[in-house]
């Protein structure tokens, strides 16, 4: 059987693409040997997958064509390209001479990213499989928003610190810890939501 996708669907799977090119880009990169140029295209390609993220799901509510197919794929690639970004900046590409890791992201930071999207990932689909709406809350999408603002801001700002001069590193450091608190905290808000999941385990 033939599978057909509709527009939205379409720019999902654009985006996925976008972010293959995204991370083989960023795996390209020294912070040994810089190449502003890399970061500054990889900036750009992440704000051009995110904007897809915006267009496939007004087109998909306007045009009265939101999917099963889609109303899996488009959170799994955003996903995607935001834990791998993110997985990526903790890697030795973003390591300076000193041992510095430029991007300010630490591994346990990525561990909470990841870890909060594998749960919410499997409350939906468990919320969903008895009939349960569990749709994006507003929390998930401040999560997604600030996500998708901290990304390509990492980017360049590591790409032109010295030129912005003693600020840059305060923001980018605010930015990295922003976006880990606010994940963590609409984790709690999506665990609030899946109590009765809890509430019908819990022995007579």
């Amino acid at each position: 059987m033939r599978l057909s996708l509709n527009l939205p669907n379409q720019i999902t799977i654009s985006r996925l693409a976008l972010a293959i090119v995204f991370f083989v880009l960023l795996s390209q990169y020294s912070q040994q040997e810089p190449s502003p140029w890399i970061l500054d295209i990889g900036a750009v390609i992440f704000i051009v997958a995110a904007v897809t993220d915006i267009l496939d799901g007004y087109l998909a509510r306007r045009r009265g064509e939101v999917t099963p197919l889609g109303r899996v794929l488009d959170p799994l690639v955003d996903k995607v390209l935001v834990c791998g970004a993110f997985i990526l900046f903790t890697g030795s590409r973003f390591v300076d001479a000193t041992g510095h890791n430029v991007t300010e992201v630490s591994a346990w930071m990525v561990v909470v990213i990841v870890g909060r999207e594998l749960l919410v990932t499997g409350l939906r689909g468990f919320n969903e499989s008895l009939g349960i709406s569990f749709g994006a809350s507003v929390y998930g999408k401040l999560k997604m928003w600030m996500q998708s603002i901290a990304a390509p801001a990492i980017l360049f700002i590591v790409a032109h610190e010295e030129a912005l001069g003693a600020a840059a590193g305060p923001v980018k450091k605010t930015l990295v810890w922003l976006t880990v608190v606010i994940t963590a905290l609409s984790t709690i808000v999506y665990l609030v939501r899946s109590r009765h999941i809890l509430e019908d385990s819990a022995p007579a």
